[in-house]
């Protein structure tokens, strides 16, 4: 930290000098370039820790002329009420956004790089509980993210899994309605006789009180390993997994948590609704590949509910997991911070799980996220909690704050409406201050985001990924502001699937909004090209229009929900194995696994396989002398590049299947790896551009298809049905929108 001290206080003084240096336009404009160039000049050397913090300083400077002209140039006479207030408010967004702004250059100064310490002494391991908390998620998924936790890479003396049941609790095995009773008590009989199988151990609480912390602390209760892991029930751990954590808590007594990035083997719904899954790096990599890293230099990055190590004595001093808000996760890593506790951050891929596929439940999640982090910067006010240092109050504060980005966004989305509808000048400037100023600072946002985040992220879709969630979120943040202790937890749907293509139960705020930005995009056209006196100001908003509606169009691709029956996620493997086919054994190669089947070829010749009808094989795995073996059956053929490829299926669903399905999917932790940074690539800001443009097209006419083709078949329905009671079909479940919905009038969240 101390080599960041001098460059700081330099940065600084250069900052406040020229914060308020007097200059004219002209020399601004000259002042703007010069900064831009050696701002691309520093970013040609990105591994060198002196040009990183240049690239930061530079920028900053564009930031700070840009939020000194914007507050002594631009505002709104306040005699004018009706420019002032809509102005001010659209200052006030832009001022949070230079601060998020600053907060994240310190965030990200000097990004840390983890490896785990060799193992000195098995002997010397400590011994390990693995809790998986469930609530509704299918059998299938749970036996696979046992059998994953079962192959870990630990001395079996020393590991012990526990499956923490809260949809079996006594509670509701007891409850007043018998279908909730009976619903339960058949889960419960279901899930401890699969523990049983597995050789796990199965607890169900009494109550189901304080949601997923009350259900990992009462695991706390009945277990007594030194460390903790959680996992979530969907979250299935590579074998390296605690070979890749663990020796860090031998390296630093006060070590509380080692947490690891969340890896998906599916596609959210923009990348699934997009089609961008295969080629563009996933939302989630922006924050696990580089804000957490940068978090870990601040001893700041913190636990995100699963893939984690925890130490239990540290537990111990805060009474367990959090529970205040709904969020337990960041609230527990809070608390333990305060209490002087330390965190490592290791990036590297190390479980497979799966993210919400359709829209409403990624909005539910997303809701769950937003109110609980703004409870803990209510609540627990990280900015000025006792025992933190002042770069994790900074740190904490930053995160917190973070989800007040609706109200921002919104804001740069509707401002441009005021005058373009109304002539309200919220926003005083020519083309010549706006190129000195705003232009050249908003260049160097962009570069900077593409410096920073150029891996991980592609140009424009922060904000696409922002506005699909503003629109439903803005109610979220006014529930939980009005009422911090109201919010409830909520379970992610995952998994999920879709018959037909078809626009979400949430699309028509989308539309709306839509059709009033191009609306607004006409009437811009029409005034300028008939008002006699057009103004700078009309072609600056009008430009800054165009952007929205561009955003607007791409998010109507979102909330257009593709077809999707695929369940099970695939893994190209490339592992070789042994087939048996009656008396003879073949060596294959498996191509790719997933949790219902697998490809193979066969290396040394076909064997003789009948072209139709059902035929069955045993497919065997074996490690160090151990043999997992499994029944298949074929399903289909192909012919691969080099030979035939088959599709075969598991034939029956046991512990052994399970264990199989492990071996397979998560027994090499490279496979990860290899898919997580195939997509890491950065495509340059124009090509990035040129991609968000056709998406804007593309998917604007995508959804407007989807619309037209949902009210024929409404019309067809209602002539169909006319003297009876029209029920539509519902294309998701009805708890989901029900849940969402009521989120949305300030009860609880669905997440």
């Amino acid at each position: 930290m101390t080599c960041f001290k001098w460059p700081a206080i330099i940065a600084g003084a250069l900052g406040l000098f020229v914060l308020w240096l007097p200059i004219s336009l002209q020399a601004q404009l000259v002042l703007s370039f010069a900064v831009l160039g050696l701002l691309f000049i520093a970013m040609s050397r990105p591994d060198n820790k002196t040009f990183r913090l240049m690239t930061f300083v530079l920028s900053g400077v564009l930031a700070l002329r840009y939020g000194y002209w914007r507050t002594t140039e631009t505002l709104p006479d306040i005699s004018e009420p009706w420019n002032f207030v809509p102005g001010l408010l659209l200052y006030l967004a832009e001022m949070y956004c230079l601060v998020m702004l600053g907060v994240s250059y310190f965030m990200l100064a000097d990004p840390l790089s983890r490896k785990a310490p060799a193992i000195r002494d098995a002997a010397e391991l400590p011994t390990v509980d693995v809790f998986i908390p469930t609530y509704n998620e299918d059998p299938e998924l749970l036996a696979g993210t046992l059998a994953a936790a079962k192959s870990m890479l630990y001395p079996r003396d020393k590991l012990t899994i526990y499956l923490l049941d809260d949809g079996g609790t006594e509670a509701k095995r007891s409850h007043k309605d018998p279908r909730v009773a009976l619903a339960a008590m058949r889960r419960h009989e279901l899930l401890k006789s699969l523990c049983e199988a597995m050789g796990v151990v199965y607890h169900a609480r009494q109550k189901n009180d304080h949601a997923k912390a009350g259900n990992l602390n009462d695991g706390l209760r009945i277990s007594r390993g030194e460390l903790v892991v959680v996992f979530d029930a969907d979250h299935a751990p590579v074998r390296e997994f605690l070979r890749e954590t663990v020796p860090f808590f031998r390296e630093d007594e006060k070590l509380f948590l080692v947490q690891t990035p969340h890896y998906f083997l599916n596609p959210d719904p923009l990348e699934k609704n997009l089609d961008t899954f295969a080629r563009m790096p996933s939302e989630n990599e922006m924050f696990y590949s580089v804000i957490q890293r940068g978090l870990d230099k601040w001893n700041a990055s913190f636990f995100c509910g699963s893939a984690a190590v925890l130490r239990r004595k540290a537990l111990e001093t805060t009474k367990g997991f959090a529970g205040q808000s709904i969020t337990e996760d960041c609230e527990t890593a809070l608390a333990l911070h305060t209490k002087g506790w330390h965190s490592y951050y290791v990036d590297k891929p190390l479980i497979a799980g799966l993210q919400p596929e359709t829209f409403v439940s990624f909005i539910g999640q997303r809701a769950r996220w937003c109110q609980g982090m703004l409870q803990i910067l209510i609540l627990n006010r990280p900015f000025l909690a006792r025992g933190l240092s002042v770069a994790q109050r900074i740190c904490y504060a930053g995160i917190n704050l973070f989800w007040l980005f609706p109200l921002s966004r919104l804001a740069f989305m509707f401002s441009p409406l005021l005058y373009i509808f109304f002539s309200l000048e919220i926003y005083q400037a020519n083309i010549m201050e706006f190129g000195s100023y705003a232009l050249t600072y908003l260049v160097s946002s962009f570069a900077m985001q593409s410096y920073l985040y150029g891996r991980v992220r592609w140009p424009w879709v922060s904000e696409l990924y922002e506005y699909v969630q503003s629109v439903m979120l803005f109610g979220s943040i006014v529930s939980v502001v009005r009422n911090p202790r109201k919010p409830t937890f909520n379970v992610t749907a995952k998994g999920q699937t879709l018959e037909k293509s078809m626009l979400s139960p949430l699309a028509r705020p989308y539309f709306a909004i839509f059709f009033v930005l191009l609306a607004a995009a006409f009437y811009s056209a029409w005034r300028f090209f008939t008002e006699p006196l057009a103004t700078d100001l009309l072609m600056i908003v009008a430009g800054w229009n165009l952007l929205n509606l561009g955003l607007a169009g791409a998010a109507l691709g979102v909330v257009s929900e593709r077809r999707e029956l695929r369940r099970n996620q695939r893994l190209p493997v490339k592992r070789h194995a042994l087939m048996r086919i009656g008396e003879t054994l073949h060596s294959v190669v498996v191509n790719d696994a997933s949790s219902g089947g697998l490809t193979v070829e066969f290396l040394d010749h076909d064997p003789e396989i009948p072209a139709d009808g059902p035929f069955t094989a045993t497919l065997e795995l074996r490690r160090n002398g151990h043999v997992i073996a499994v029944e298949v059956e074929r399903r289909n053929m192909r012919q691969g590049s080099q030979a035939p490829v088959y599709g075969f299926a598991y034939r029956e669903r046991t512990p052994e299947t399970f264990m199989a399905i492990a071996e397979l999917m998560y027994s090499d932790q490279a496979v990860l790896q290899e898919r997580l940074t195939r997509r890491q690539t950065s495509i340059g800001f124009f090509a990035g551009t040129a991609q968000f443009a056709l998406w804007t097209v593309r998917e604007t006419v995508r959804s407007l298809v989807y619309a037209a083709g949902q009210v024929r078949e409404g019309a067809v329905e209602s002539l169909e049905d006319a003297p009876m009671t029209i029920k539509p079909k519902p294309k998701y479940r009805p708890e989901e929108v029900e849940d969402f919905t009521e989120n949305a009038r300030g009860g609880q969240v669905y997440g």
